[in-house]
Protein backbone atom coordinates (compact mmCIF):
# COMPACT_ATOMS: atom_id res chain seq x y z
CA UNK A 1 0.00 0.00 0.00
CA UNK A 2 1.05 3.58 -1.26
CA UNK A 3 0.29 6.72 0.42
CA UNK A 4 -1.82 9.14 -1.27
CA UNK A 5 0.15 12.14 -2.68
CA UNK A 6 -2.70 14.36 -1.55
CA UNK A 7 -3.64 17.05 0.91
CA UNK A 8 -6.34 16.56 3.54
CA UNK A 9 -7.95 18.63 6.07
CA UNK A 10 -6.69 18.59 9.83
CA UNK A 11 -6.35 20.13 12.94
CA UNK A 12 -2.89 22.50 11.56
CA UNK A 13 -4.71 23.25 8.29
CA UNK A 14 -3.81 20.47 5.24
CA UNK A 15 -1.91 17.57 5.24
CA UNK A 16 -0.16 15.33 2.76
CA UNK A 17 0.98 12.48 4.36
CA UNK A 18 3.64 12.13 1.51
CA UNK A 19 5.34 14.90 2.53
CA UNK A 20 5.79 14.84 6.45
CA UNK A 21 9.46 15.56 6.47
CA UNK A 22 9.88 12.51 8.78
CA UNK A 23 11.67 8.89 8.26
CA UNK A 24 8.64 6.72 10.12
CA UNK A 25 4.89 7.83 10.29
CA UNK A 26 2.23 6.12 12.19
CA UNK A 27 -1.38 6.93 11.43
CA UNK A 28 -4.45 5.84 13.15
CA UNK A 29 -7.66 5.60 12.36
CA UNK A 30 -10.41 6.17 15.31
CA UNK A 31 -14.21 5.93 15.48
CA UNK A 32 -15.21 9.29 17.27
CA UNK A 33 -13.41 12.33 18.67
CA UNK A 34 -14.32 12.72 22.24
CA UNK A 35 -15.47 9.15 22.91
CA UNK A 36 -14.01 7.36 25.72
CA UNK A 37 -11.76 4.95 23.81
CA UNK A 38 -10.87 7.69 21.06
CA UNK A 39 -9.42 9.98 23.78
CA UNK A 40 -7.73 7.39 25.78
CA UNK A 41 -5.67 6.55 22.44
CA UNK A 42 -5.27 10.16 21.17
CA UNK A 43 -3.81 11.17 25.24
CA UNK A 44 -1.29 8.09 24.80
CA UNK A 45 0.11 9.24 21.50
CA UNK A 46 0.30 12.84 22.90
CA UNK A 47 2.29 11.40 25.59
CA UNK A 48 4.74 9.23 23.96
CA UNK A 49 5.14 11.83 21.53
CA UNK A 50 9.00 12.95 22.71
CA UNK A 51 9.36 9.02 22.45
CA UNK A 52 8.07 8.94 19.03
CA UNK A 53 9.80 12.24 17.90
CA UNK A 54 13.25 10.65 18.81
CA UNK A 55 12.48 7.94 16.54
CA UNK A 56 12.10 10.45 13.59
CA UNK A 57 8.10 9.61 14.11
CA UNK A 58 4.96 11.54 13.22
CA UNK A 59 1.46 10.40 14.59
CA UNK A 60 -1.74 11.27 12.99
CA UNK A 61 -5.08 10.30 13.79
CA UNK A 62 -7.51 10.02 11.53
CA UNK A 63 -11.39 9.83 11.69
CA UNK A 64 -14.50 11.28 9.93
CA UNK A 65 -15.16 14.07 12.51
CA UNK A 66 -15.09 17.72 10.55
CA UNK A 67 -12.03 19.64 11.69
CA UNK A 68 -14.03 21.84 13.89
CA UNK A 69 -14.98 18.77 15.88
CA UNK A 70 -10.94 17.46 15.92
CA UNK A 71 -10.49 20.82 16.74
CA UNK A 72 -12.55 21.18 19.84
CA UNK A 73 -11.09 17.60 20.40
CA UNK A 74 -7.19 18.52 20.77
CA UNK A 75 -8.18 21.86 22.67
CA UNK A 76 -10.09 19.95 25.17
CA UNK A 77 -7.82 17.30 25.74
CA UNK A 78 -4.26 19.23 25.39
CA UNK A 79 -3.75 16.73 22.66
CA UNK A 80 0.27 17.22 20.76
CA UNK A 81 -0.76 15.05 17.47
CA UNK A 82 -2.17 16.48 14.52
CA UNK A 83 -5.71 14.69 13.09
CA UNK A 84 -7.03 14.54 9.19
CA UNK A 85 -10.74 14.68 8.84
CA UNK A 86 -11.92 12.32 6.42
CA UNK A 87 -15.42 12.93 5.94
CA UNK A 88 -15.26 11.92 2.26
CA UNK A 89 -13.97 8.62 3.80
CA UNK A 90 -10.60 8.63 1.15
CA UNK A 91 -8.23 7.69 3.52
CA UNK A 92 -11.29 5.07 5.41
CA UNK A 93 -11.49 3.13 2.00
CA UNK A 94 -7.98 2.94 0.83
CA UNK A 95 -6.79 1.51 4.48
CA UNK A 96 -10.11 -0.54 4.50
CA UNK A 97 -11.08 1.10 8.00
CA UNK A 98 -14.96 0.90 7.42
CA UNK A 99 -16.50 -2.14 8.63
CA UNK A 100 -19.82 -3.04 9.75
CA UNK A 101 -20.24 -2.74 13.34
CA UNK A 102 -23.08 -3.60 15.87
CA UNK A 103 -24.34 -0.40 18.18
CA UNK A 104 -27.16 -1.09 20.75
CA UNK A 105 -28.38 -4.11 18.65
CA UNK A 106 -28.52 -2.06 15.77
CA UNK A 107 -25.89 -2.91 12.06
CA UNK A 108 -24.19 0.44 11.40
CA UNK A 109 -20.96 1.17 9.49
CA UNK A 110 -18.28 2.34 10.99
CA UNK A 111 -14.50 2.95 11.44
CA UNK A 112 -12.81 -0.16 12.79
CA UNK A 113 -9.91 1.14 15.39
CA UNK A 114 -6.63 0.67 13.19
CA UNK A 115 -3.33 1.64 12.82
CA UNK A 116 -0.69 1.25 10.36
CA UNK A 117 3.41 2.11 10.65
CA UNK A 118 4.82 3.46 7.17
CA UNK A 119 8.99 3.64 6.60
CA UNK A 120 9.63 6.29 3.68
CA UNK A 121 6.42 5.63 2.86
CA UNK A 122 6.24 2.07 2.81
CA UNK A 123 3.53 -0.13 4.76
CA UNK A 124 5.83 -1.96 7.32
CA UNK A 125 3.17 -3.06 9.88
CA UNK A 126 -0.44 -2.63 10.87
CA UNK A 127 -2.78 -3.50 13.40
CA UNK A 128 -6.37 -4.24 13.52
CA UNK A 129 -9.52 -4.41 15.50
CA UNK A 130 -7.29 -2.28 18.01
CA UNK A 131 -8.18 -2.07 21.49
CA UNK A 132 -7.26 1.24 22.83
CA UNK A 133 -5.54 1.00 26.08
CA UNK A 134 -2.40 0.14 25.86
CA UNK A 135 -2.37 1.00 22.01
CA UNK A 136 0.26 3.79 21.64
CA UNK A 137 3.11 1.71 24.19
CA UNK A 138 2.58 -0.94 22.22
CA UNK A 139 3.31 0.77 19.06
CA UNK A 140 6.12 2.34 20.32
CA UNK A 141 7.80 -0.18 21.62
CA UNK A 142 7.40 -2.06 17.92
CA UNK A 143 8.62 0.69 16.53
CA UNK A 144 12.05 0.36 18.65
CA UNK A 145 12.13 -3.22 17.57
CA UNK A 146 12.13 -2.34 13.95
CA UNK A 147 14.50 0.53 13.86
CA UNK A 148 16.89 -1.32 16.18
Amino acid sequence: MLLPNQAFPATTGEINLTELGTDWLVVYFYPKDSTPGCTTQAVDFTALKPQFDALNTTIIGISRDSVKAHQNFTEKQSLGINLISDKEEVLCQLFDVIKEKNMYGKKVMGIERSTFIFHQGQLIKEYRKVKAAGHAEQVLEDLKSIQA
